[in-house]
C-alpha cells in the first residue's frame, strides 16, 4: 500500500475562531464604555464593539 498525502494542512481552532460567525453577520456584541456622550449631537449614545473581530456599532438614545 501506499502513503497517505494530506492535500492541505488542517486548520487550527485557533485560526478560524471567530471569523465564521462575524463574516456571517452574527456578531458578539458587548458594550464598549470608554465613549458615552457624542459631543456633537449632545445625546447619550451606546457603544457596542464585538469582541471577536472588533467592529463597532453606535446607538443613540
Amino acid at each position: 500500500m501506499g502513503d497517505v498525502i494530506q492535500f492541505r494542512k488542517p486548520r487550527t481552532e485557533e485560526s478560524r475562531r471567530g471569523k465564521t460567525l462575524c463574516r456571517e453577520g452574527f456578531h458578539q456584541w458587548a458594550v464598549w464604555h470608554n465613549k458615552q456622550f457624542d459631543v456633537k449631537r449632545g445625546k447619550l449614545v451606546t457603544v457596542y464593539r464585538c469582541s471577536r473581530c472588533g467592529e463597532t456599532k453606535v446607538q443613540t438614545h
